[in-house]
């Protein structure tokens, strides 16, 4: 940036700070109408529909499936007929699991004859580890985890994959969700030297971020770590688009661009920290190792000031050199910590432009959500964030219990009562059963904020064991398209993740190892070469290691495996509060010719060989007890043998198993 530039975006910064120092935004009013908006109101606790009718009785066996009756009774629709078990231990298993049952599982379901043989299923599934792995990659989802910076260098994140498993291990113990939250938020507040709680905190550094060459701690670049705090407190714990007031006021929500900054001000002291975790002997061989490099990077930094064009690229081009000479870094935290000496003044800025700041703030909850002239806190208290996450957590926030409540309610029926899982504001979709949403919420919090008994709940249900098939198909497809009563079960392919998983489970290659760094499996060459760094792509050498769930492989912003991203992975730049589901093209390509396909085809015929021997009939039976959990329909069958018969590829038949969509879909 030319000198003249620099000089007069620093006066205008000065000047602005001066007259900004003595002034204070006012706080912000809000009109009844504002306020009524029904996520600000207080959760009720609405009555449980009752019912005259013997079958509606005999239907409705907890007040979830009462308030979907009571509904679909009012719009002149029938739930569909329960689907049967070999249905539902599969459903089960991906919901809770992310992976297919086992042929084992499924018989043991079908000839147990107790009456709570569907609540053992329900036990063992949550119990399971691969509970955790499953759950967390919804979570990770909501808070864009990331192991790298993104943008134009995407540099990796020493130890970001401990985050991952902290919150797999989270879920396997079913940590209270409000306690999982204050971990998030506030971890190295609450255990300034407990290592789990300041991973925890990492969350707070989970967002892209733009580094430039020799000039990384510029005003600018604070500037947008504290957005990215910000605004993931909206997106993923209240659900509500705080971020749309970092230019201006809200134009639609009853949020002031004040109360952005105010909620930006609990981060004001936060600051990255990578806590290193390594023997002192380590470290100072590590530190006499850099010591070298980091001095001539030191020089190449200080001679980089003032220079433009063509000798600013030559000396960048000389501290990346350099950088890359550097060792490997020690184990480190991926966490936050608080420096109060460098503490961010907060200001309104005016369109959100760090170069034009406005009145100071201090730190303060949404304003709705507080009694008219609540009181900011000017000075931050010792642990801001703690405090910040107190107010979220609280059970009178109207918001938090619903948000997840309402997440719960989506992952599990594929539709959220608010089909915006991130947006419970005026744009947002309205509840299409309140009733149902505040009574989710109320079991939430009273029964201690945790996840496991809400899954239970909901798998219980009659809602959710529904069939996909209705004798009031025509009917209920014309009056409800979108399913928004819940009158079936509708069918759905399963997500990226999912579908790897159980291509590895159904192989027989599934490598259960649990936690650990992260895996970097082979990739085609022109994907790689277009990173900015390719070195970067160190590919994980040992090959088991390539077999692990998908929730372990590298989480890296410029470059997503071609498999996932042709099944509607994330892209990991902002939060995923629903996934899509395309249909096109390149996913028959991948799944007919990729080869990870066919190396799962090759496990798979390995496996029916050991399983079925050389008889076609057992081996088309065997096949369908793996990839479909059911027997083959007798067209299959017929189709099957006929083509194994004609002397056909083991390994092209397990290939078109798995392109099945009794393999890639659940219903």
């Amino acid at each position: 940036m030319p000198k003249q530039r620099v000089a007069a975006i620093l006066s205008i910064v000065l000047t602005l700070q001066a007259g900004a120092e003595t002034a204070h935004a006012p706080l912000g009013t809000y009109s009844a109408v504002e306020r009524r908006h029904w996520a600000f109101q207080p959760r009720q606790t609405p009555g449980v529909p009752v019912f005259s009718s013997a079958a509606d009785r005999a239907w409705a066996q907890s007040p979830i499936d009462a308030f979907i009756l009571d509904r679909l009774n009012k719009e002149g629709l029938r739930p569909a007929p329960e689907a049967s078990r070999r249905v539902l231990i599969r459903r089960a298993s991906f919901a809770l699991r992310g992976l297919p049952p086992s042929p084992r599982e499924v018989d043991a379901f079908l000839n147990d004859k107790s009456p709570n043989a569907w609540e053992k299923v329900i036990d063992a599934f949550l119990a399971s580890r691969q509970y955790g792995e499953r759950w967390a990659q919804h979570w990770l989802d909501v808070v864009r985890f990331s192991e790298t910076d993104g943008f134009e260098y995407d540099l990796h994140r020493n130890g970001a994959w401990r985050f991952r498993d902290y919150v797999v291990e989270s879920l396997n113990a079913d940590k209270p969700y409000d306690r999982f939250v204050m971990e998030q938020l506030a971890g190295d507040e609450l255990g300034p030297s407990d290592d789990t709680l300041r991973v925890a905190s990492g969350l707070q550094r989970m967002g892209p971020l733009r580094k430039n060459a020799g000039n990384q701690e510029v005003a600018s670049s604070r500037t947008e770590v504290l957005t990215e705090m910000t605004n993931i407190v909206g997106a993923a714990f209240l659900g509500v688009t705080i971020g749309c007031a970092r230019c201006h006021d809200h134009k639609f929500d009853a949020f002031r661009q004040s109360d952005y900054y105010r909620i930006q001000a609990y981060f004001a002291a936060t600051h990255g920290k990578d806590i290193i975790k390594a023997p002192e002997s380590e470290q100072a061989r590590h530190k006499e190792l850099s010591k070298g490099t980091e001095e001539e990077i030191k020089k190449i930094k200080a001679a980089m000031k003032g220079k433009e064009g063509p000798e600013l690229l030559a000396l960048e081009q000389k501290l990346e050199e350099a950088t890359d000479r550097l060792p490997a870094p020690l184990p480190a935290l991926f966490a936050v910590e608080n420096d109060f000496k460098n503490q961010s003044p907060i200001h309104l800025l005016e369109r959100g432009e760090y170069t034009r700041p406005k009145e100071k703030v201090g730190a303060r909850p949404l304003g709705v959500l507080l009694p008219e002239g609540a009181p900011e806190r000017v000075t931050l208290p010792e642990n801001p964030r703690t405090k910040l996450a107190e107010w979220v957590v609280d059970p009178a926030n109207p918001l938090t219990a619903r948000v997840m409540a309402n997440r719960l309610w989506h992952w599990h029926f594929g539709r959220g009562i608010v089909a915006t899982p991130n947006d419970f504001g005026k744009m947002g979709l309205r509840p299409t059963h309140p009733e149902l949403l505040d009574y989710l919420a109320n079991e939430f919090v009273q029964g201690g904020w945790r996840l496991k008994p809400m899954h239970k709940k909901l798998l219980m249900s009659s809602a959710w064991k529904q069939s996909y098939d209705s004798p009031q198909f025509a009917v209920a497809q014309e009056k409800d398209p979108e399913n928004k009563l819940m009158w079936h079960t509708a069918r759905r392919r399963l997500e990226a993740e999912e579908l790897r998983d159980a291509m590895l489970a159904v192989s027989g290659r599934l490598n259960t190892k649990l936690s650990g760094p992260s895996v970097i499996v082979p990739v085609d060459k022109e994907l790689v070469n277009l990173l900015y760094k390719p070195g970067q792509w160190a590919v994980t050498p040992d090959k088991e290691e390539h077999n692990r769930r998908s929730i372990y492989l590298i989480a890296k912003r410029n470059l997503r495996l071609p498999m996932m991203e042709a099944f509607d992975a994330p892209d990991l730049q902002i939060s995923c509060a629903r996934r899509e589901s395309s249909t096109h093209a390149p996913q028959a390509l991948e799944l007919m010719n990729g080869d990870f396909a066919v190396q799962m085809a090759e496990g798979l015929a390995e496996r029916l060989k050991k399983e079925a021997g050389a008889d076609a009939a057992k081996i088309v039976t065997r096949t369908f007890d793996i990839v479909a959990n059911r027997p083959p329909l007798a067209s299959e069958r017929a189709i099957a043998e006929k083509f194994l018969k004609a002397n056909g590829s083991l390994r092209e038949f397990a290939l078109a198993a798995l392109n099945l969509n009794a393999f890639q879909y659940v219903e």
